[in-house]
């Protein structure tokens, strides 16, 4: 996995700007620090940095590649898991290769099909490639969005970077954010509307999007979308379905020329992609790795609830015995979580999911220790129904987003200068807006309508939420970690599964837990889910009601501009507990709202934001 920069303007010669696109290719380094490479011409400058996971010396990029005096250069970040299929279908068009990577494949594949090459992708990826003879730079991402791709405009400057501090490194790139911004950071955060950037005029390329930069500018284009289709297929046939589509999306990727492993909690989406692999390692007389994560003293403070019914670790302990993995279990002191949360915020530049942000961060950078790729969970839930919100009536009617409903809550910590942003009303704007985007089949039920709606959301705002952050913390430790579950072709068969067979016996991810029989012992598969796994150690509350505290007490922090500082220093008073509902998501309760603030304070402070 690598990092994309570049600059284009096609209005005058830009050729001079190379210190300033190493800057920003500079700020790429942790998520590729193996090579770099600079492509330099009069309108169009790119740059990137290579984390190597295949082919080191033929997937050299910027690529270039020459076809009848015409010349195409290519910067990627990502991994294609049809390469072979890809190739071969190229091959026979009579094009041919000087590598086996994939990334000579994708720029091929453009050559040959032009913008309908992303028809043939499977992967995840952002790109730019320079099309010379046609005097414009494509760019795209793929569908699910799990590969970051920013941009801004600037003076007739297309700017653009894997991450929000790469533009930043553009000397007329400002870290200011405005009226806009502040609303989706108290009504959304740390969710983030499709194409935002959070800071102003910076934006992103929306999951399944492609653009393309000319002379006269840029436009966009969705070239992916979920539809409504009625499956007809019997049950039997779905259950064999889901699992052939699964497994042969976790097969595709376990490709790579370093080390691989896979994340493992105990819980059945991860337990599921191990065993999968497990096997296919066993075949080659090899054994997998895998890893777990946890926390000092956590047996000791673990209490059940509605969201984290069950601690993990027994259970991965359990799994690993049964997949006869190399199991390493990375525990967690809570300084370290604490100090972390400012790591993580550099990572995602952005405030984002508190220590469950911070915690991913620290895993990484243990896993990178011996690993460069990994495979993840991420996105089951999402796709096949694992959240509560899935089988609750009260959250499943909820008339806004579910994973975070009590807009209230977050307006009451507000400063009362900030009366003027409608947080309610830009929440449910977003929530009504998305939901007029829902494909639906001609005479569903109330509760069929209503599910379609709800996987819809997930998919749109929910998963793409974790999907940043599994990116970001993992690649700021330069390490590549797959998510099978993102896999399109799943994602588009488990939208048309009717509900009722997709929660079989009522249960959340009914049909999944079903398709595994025979793959996983049945109290795996039958345990009830278990979320991310968080702290519950009172010193980490300690920790961060301490920092905040600290926080509170400096007259500079830039933070005290935007928050109500009595009733946020009640919340630290109480030790968190008078703040109940959760922030976002499933654990974002008092502490992880107070260790929210922290990064928010953080990122306002180290990035030097100008409130404009």
């Amino acid at each position: 996995m690598c990092g994309i920069a570049g600059i284009i303007n096609f209005k005058k010669d830009i050729s001079n700007n190379r210190h300033t696109l190493h800057s920003m290719s500079d700020t790429l380094a942790k998520r590729g620090p193996n090579a770099e490479g600079y492509y330099i011409s009069t309108n169009v400058l790119l740059g990137h940095r290579r984390l190597i996971v295949v082919d080191p010396e033929g997937g050299k990029q910027p690529m270039i590649k020459k076809l009848e005096n015409r010349e195409y250069t290519l910067v990627y970040n990502g991994e294609l898991y049809n390469t072979e299929d890809i190739r071969k279908e190229l091959l026979q068009k009579g094009y041919n290769f000087d590598s086996y990577s994939d990334t000579e494949v994708l720029l091929t594949s453009y050559i040959c099909w032009g913008v309908k090459c992303l028809e043939k992708l499977n992967g995840i990826f952002a790109f730019a490639i320079y099309d010379k003879g046609n005097n414009r730079v494509f760019l795209a991402r793929d569908a699910m969005g799990v590969k970051p791709l920013f941009y801004t405009i600037k003076d007739n400057n297309f700017i653009f970077g894997s991450e929000i501090k790469t533009l930043l490194a553009h000397p007329l790139v400002e870290a200011c954010i405005d009226g806009n911004g502040l609303t989706e950071i108290f009504a959304l955060g740390p969710a983030i509307s499709p194409g935002s950037g959070i800071l102003k005029d910076i934006k992103e390329i929306p999951p399944a999007h492609y653009g393309i930069v000319t002379p006269s500018g840029l436009t966009l284009n969705e070239y992916w979308k979920l539809t409504a289709t009625e499956n007809i297929e019997s049950e039997k046939t779905i259950l064999e379905h889901t699992k052939d589509l699964l497994t042969d999306a976790i097969k595709r990727q376990l490709v790579g020329d370093v080390p691989l492993c896979t994340f493992l909690s105990g819980g059945l989406d991860s337990s599921a992609i191990s065993a999968i692999a497990a096997e296919e390692y066993k075949k080659k007389n090899k054994i997998l790795t895998t890893y777990s994560i946890d926390y000092e003293d956590n047996d000791k403070y673990f209490k059940s609830s509605l969201f984290q019914p069950t601690a993990d670790q027994y259970w991965a302990v359990e799994m690993s015995k049964f997949l006869n993995t190399n199991h390493r279990t990375v525990t967690l002191n809570h300084s370290d979580l604490l100090y972390a949360l400012k790591d993580a915020v550099h990572a995602k530049d952005l405030p984002g999911m508190a220590d469950v942000d911070s915690s991913l961060f620290l895993f990484c950078e243990e896993v990178k220790k011996d690993f460069v790729i990994a495979l993840s969970g991420e996105c089951a839930d999402e796709i096949f129904g694992g959240y509560p919100w899935f089988t609750n009536p009260d959250l499943k009617y909820a008339d806004t987003f579910p994973w975070s409903r009590f807009i209230n809550n977050r307006v009451d910590i507000l400063n009362k200068d900030l009366n003027h942003l409608k947080i309610y009303d830009y929440a449910q704007d977003q929530y009504h807006s998305t939901l007029n985007e829902v494909p639906h089949l001609p005479n569903e039920s109330k509760e069929e309508f209503r599910m379609r709606e709800m996987f819809y959301l997930n998919l749109k705002w929910f998963m793409v939420t974790l999907l940043n952050r599994k990116d970001r913390m993992s690649m700021a430790n330069s390490l590549e970690v797959r998510v099978p579950f993102a896999d399109y072709r799943l994602v588009e068969y488990a939208f048309n599964i009717p509900s009722s067979i997709k929660l079989l016996e009522g249960r959340e991810k009914g049909l999944l837990r079903k398709s595994l029989e025979g793959v996983l012992p049945k109290d795996i598969i039958y345990r009830k889910k278990s979320p991310y796994p968080k702290t519950h150690n009172p010193i980490y509350t300690d920790l961060v009601c301490s920092t905040m505290d600290d926080i509170l007490n400096n007259p500079n922090s830039p933070i005290l501009s935007l928050i109500d500082k009595k009733k946020i220093k009640e919340i630290v008073d109480s030790r968190g507990s008078s703040y109940t509902n959760p922030w976002y998501g499933q654990l974002m309760t008092g502490p992880q709202l107070i260790a929210y603030l922290i990064q928010l304070n953080t990122w306002l402070e180290d990035y030097h934001i100008r409130i404009c």
